[in-house]
């Protein structure tokens, strides 16, 4: 999906707790994720720290402009022998940048490279974020459709225990059924405290993830019969190499590295700068003697030299004119910053292999993850088949008893081993929409977008 731009979002995560606050709401996946991402003031803080930064990132063009600055002094001598002086001068001094070989430019890159690496950092920190609310979200459906699972069987045996009861107390059974009998149920009930507790503490995480205190309706259910989407690993294998997050992250950083590699090859290059000066000057207001001056200012740096070279011409009227030049120079200033350009290179040299190598390795892992998503649908479809199957099996024993032929607490058990099958299919299904949910963060889609968008996937 188009990554939303920093302002939308930052209003986005002010304004969509409150919406969400107005009324009763159903929650899907995507909801859930946006509502996470919207509560955590950690997310919102880092996006201002951000935005902050991109301020002063357009604030750097001050650097193309002259710079002025104005000198005040006052100069008063008293002397027991020659006359008082009292000098008074105002001076308006303006710099100029002519040529640094590119170098403001690069610098600029560079710190606009490190902000896109931020950006795409806040990304993935979302991501997380809605990730985590979107896993614990399964969680809840999870345990509340066990436990759906886990009551209709505790009302199926204790059916069964009450007429058990009843024909113990005609003589149909005996009293040690019924010590069974209750066994059954008692580690029926035990199971579903147990899920209850699990339930608990599902829901409590999902509520401190959307930021609120009780979770609204939520829209998900489980389906086991719900099938797989049908994949072509090539589609997907082209769509992560075009869309995937973390890739985009390594092309930024290679970005950044290549702008540090030019600014490096660029740092011996000397930097030509316009000098001027306006000033006012007198014993006394109003100031009657003025003077300008014009220079060129050479500054240059390298391993092994640096210096400056100063040039400047002034002209105090009517009858005073000026002329300067001064040259300072530095042997082996640093020489180990010769390396830095070396260094440089090379970081850039790993960067790209390395991202050479993960692009390679994110092939694999989409091809890997249709063929996941390919066995857990067959393990789900398995876990349907062996579902029914416990189903006749459970009506065939409802027979079995009637014709005498099987015992009520057989078919009690018969039953929880239904309800065994029944919970296997319901975590089946999840699994594949874990798996499903992992290829769509491989190819950056929203949760549930993968199965929205199969005609773009499909074989």
């Amino acid at each position: 999906m188009p990554k939303p731009k920093l302002l939308p979002l930052m209003l986005m995560l002010f304004v969509v707790p409150r919406i969400l606050l107005a009324g009763d709401l159903s929650l899907g996946f995507a909801d859930a994720g946006k509502m996470a991402q919207a509560a955590s003031r950690e997310l919102w803080s880092e996006y201002q720290k951000h935005y902050l930064k991109e301020g002063a990132w357009a604030w750097g063009l001050r650097a193309y402009f002259p710079r002025l600055s104005v000198t005040v002094s006052e100069d008063d001598r008293l002397s027991l022998v020659n006359a008082d002086s009292f000098l008074k001068n105002y001076t308006l001094n303006i710099e100029q940048l002519l040529f640094d070989g590119g170098r403001t430019s690069m610098s600029r890159k560079l710190e606009k490279a490190k902000l896109k690496l931020e950006s795409t950092a806040l990304e993935r920190m979302a991501a997380e974020i809605s990730e985590g609310a979107v896993a614990a979200y399964r969680q809840v459906i999870l345990y509340r459709k066990v436990l759906e699972v886990r009551e209709r069987a505790l009302e199926s045996l204790e059916e069964q225990g009450r007429i058990l009861n009843s024909e113990v107390e005609l003589g149909l059974a005996l009293a040690l059924d019924m010590a069974g009998a209750g066994i059954t149920i008692n580690q029926a009930k035990i199971e579903i405290a147990s899920v209850k507790l699990n339930l608990i503490e599902a829901e409590k995480q999902l509520a401190e993830a959307l930021g609120l205190n009780e979770l609204p309706l939520l829209m998900e259910e489980i389906d086991i019969h719900r099938m797989a989407v049908r994949l072509s690993p090539e589609a997907v294998k082209s769509i992560a190499e075009a869309r995937n997050p973390g890739m985009a992250a390594a092309r930024h950083s290679i970005a950044k590295r290549q702008v540090e590699a030019k600014y490096a090859a660029l740092s011996w290059i000397p930097t030509l700068r316009l000098t001027g000066s306006v000033g006012l000057g007198g014993q006394h207001y109003p100031l009657t003697r003025h003077n300008w001056s014009i220079g060129i200012s050479v500054d240059f740096s390298s391993p092994w030299i640096s210096g400056n070279l100063n040039g400047s011409a002034g002209w105090e009227p009517p009858y005073d004119r000026s002329a300067r030049l001064q040259n300072t120079l530095s042997p082996l200033p640093d020489p180990a910053q010769a390396y830095t350009a070396r260094n440089t290179l090379l970081a850039l040299n790993l960067e790209k292999s390395n991202y050479d190598i993960n692009f390679m390795k994110l092939g694999r892992a989409a091809v890997d993850g249709v063929e996941k998503c390919s066995l857990l649908e067959k393990k789900r479809a398995l876990a349907v088949e062996t579902l029914e199957l416990e189903r006749e099996k459970y009506r065939l024993g409802e027979l079995k008893l009637d014709l005498g032929k099987l015992t009520r607490l057989e078919l009690m058990d018969a039953r929880l081993d239904y309800a065994e099958k029944e919970i296997a299919a319901v975590e089946a299904a999840i699994a594949l929409l874990e798996g499903e949910r992992e290829l769509e963060k491989l190819l950056d889609f929203s949760p549930g977008e993968l199965y929205q968008l199969a005609d773009l996937v499909l074989q």
